[in-house]
């Protein structure tokens, strides 16, 4: 079978790549062709266009790169058209990818497979109709979307989240605390885990508050900062001269967490990751004009909450201190509750294993797999 997909950010690079290993595992004679990344070309096809030159967030950024969007989408078109795939796989991308959907749905007929859909959920839901029109089957990796497309008579199938296997597979897993601390040149003194984003705005806007926030409990636990992937560690260095000691590692977010009393986390993915360690957490995420923005959370938005440990179990699991909400002291607060009040903690590591349970087992990539080469031979 020809395949063809198109990721456009680092994420969707990751899970098309898993999702490309697997189908080569059920299709001996599968062909590749992508706009993605790395990881997408590691797993063999022909990169067409990588996603560095097509992620573009914001506003203005579109704005600016438009003519480059443009460009690119027009490009795509081109290439799937001239390829001639059996069957066409989008990774989440919404802006870009619906009006790939479209395109292929309505003018070279060839089926349209979406894994890991966009998150219509919390806005933009009048999406859903674009997806009913365009796109022939949803893979999801959240349960809670199955029932949300429902009420738009939509079916989905839910194939179980990619983080449950990057979890379940991960190095080091059977590695101590001493092992760890000794390997890392850390104190035997009990962690605070500090996540606090992948970007350079992101994190210069949240982590001295971060920082600041854990200053009274520099005595009792060391303090180690996850560093974001493509971020330079000088960039670091003026968080680490101007707050309580702590030690910065890269490439080692899931063995900190593994060793970590309790952990501050940026909302996304890394919230899912944390509470899949059996990490106590505070989901902690500054905005600007938070005043606003946590009134166009209350009205705009049509989801509950922020974080996939929230959503996921349907209530309040862990807290969430953003907008109006996200201070220096109601974080140093609900830090306190999560390390030392032991009843609140051990409620929280029993939700854990309930979202765990709803999750299901890993293997969502071969699941995902599954699905679509069976569409795809009868």
């Amino acid at each position: 079978m020809k395949y063809y997909l198109v990721a456009g950010e680092a994420s969707g690079d990751l899970h098309a790549s898993n999702l490309m290993q697997s189908l080569k595992n059920l299709d001996k004679e599968a062909e590749f062709r992508f706009f993605g990344g790395d990881l997408m070309q590691s797993k063999g096809g022909t990169l067409v266009k990588h996603y560095r030159e097509m992620a573009f967030m914001g506003i203005m950024p579109v704005l600016l790169h438009a003519r480059t969007i443009l460009g690119n989408m027009k490009r795509c078109k081109q290439d799937i058209a001239s390829y001639a795939p059996d069957l066409v796989i989008l990774v989440d991308y919404p802006g870009f990818n619906l009006k790939i959907a479209k395109f292929v749905k309505t003018k070279l007929h060839i089926p349209v497979h979406y894994y890991i859909s966009p998150k219509v959920w919390a806005w933009k839901e009048y999406r859903v109709k674009s997806f009913k029109k365009y796109v022939d089957k949803m893979l999801s990796i959240l349960p809670f979307e199955v029932e949300f497309f429902q009420k738009h008579a939509y079916a989905v199938d839910y194939v179980g989240n990619p983080t449950v296997d990057a979890i379940a597979n991960r190095d080091h897993r059977d590695e101590t605390f001493h092992a760890f601390v000794q390997a890392h040149e850390l104190e035997n003194r009990p962690i605070i885990a500090i996540l606090a984003g992948s970007r350079k705005q992101e994190i210069t806007s949240n982590l001295p508050s971060m920082l600041e926030a854990v200053k009274g409990f520099a005595e009792g636990y060391q303090i180690v900062l996850a560093g974001a992937p493509g971020i330079d560690p000088q960039f670091y260095k003026q968080f680490e001269q101007s707050f309580p000691p702590v030690k910065v590692l890269f490439n080692r977010t899931y063995r900190i967490l593994a060793q970590a009393d309790a952990a501050l986390v940026t909302s996304g993915t890394a919230t899912l990751e944390t509470a899949l360690l059996n990490v106590p957490q505070v989901v902690c995420y500054r905005t600007p004009m938070p005043h606003l923005t946590w009134w166009g959370f209350k009205h705009i938005l049509h989801t509950p909450y922020i974080s996939l440990v929230n959503l996921v179990c349907g209530k309040e699991v862990v807290k969430e201190l953003f907008a109006k909400l996200f201070t220096v002291d109601n974080i140093r607060t609900e830090l306190k509750q999560i390390l030392h009040v032991q009843s609140y903690r051990q409620n929280m590591l029993n939700n854990y294993m309930e979202m765990q349970q709803i999750l299901g087992d890993a293997g969502a990539s071969d699941r995902a797999a599954a699905r679509i080469y069976d569409e795809i031979s009868s």
